[in-house]
């Protein structure tokens, strides 16, 4: 339990100090968001807060609880798994080597990179994330 309260607030450490902190308001927003994605957000945020962004962060200690009877299980159902070549998340150390490790525990895994694709990949390249989608699922 120590080791996962250690992990859960090292990484909103990390994610405030260095991902957070390094970003900057664009001057034009991408072509996948508009004004009015801004704007739904925002008022969105401003109704009910970012709790529910970060509850999974807060709740690590119950999760590392919940799952300890699943150490070292392999998820043996084909899985898809797509991400962003340009995600952020992949600089906080040892994030890559969870992705090159995912098939020792997942024997039946597709993934798929999308090439200067950041977090938002359902956002930002829709119709690469449906085609993969539906290749996944017709391969099933």
């Amino acid at each position: 339990m120590i080791l996962s309260i250690t992990i859960g607030r090292w990484i909103l450490f990390w994610l405030r100090l260095n991902v957070l902190a390094s970003t900057v308001d664009p001057q034009t927003l991408p072509g996948w968001l508009t004004g009015a994605d801004v704007g739904f957000y925002v008022a969105e945020f401003e109704r009910t807060g970012f709790r529910g962004g970060l509850n999974w962060y807060w709740n690590l200690d119950r999760n590392w609880d919940l799952l300890a009877p699943f150490s070292g299980a392999k998820i043996t159902q084909p899985a898809l798994f797509i991400w962003g070549e340009s995600d952020p998340v992949f600089e906080i150390p040892g994030f890559s080597a969870r992705l090159d490790r995912m098939p020792n525990f997942i024997p039946n895994l597709h993934q798929v990179a999308l090439p200067g694709c950041g977090h938002w990949v359902q956002q930002e390249r829709a119709t690469e994330v449906n085609e993969a989608m539906i290749a996944f699922l017709q391969g099933v």
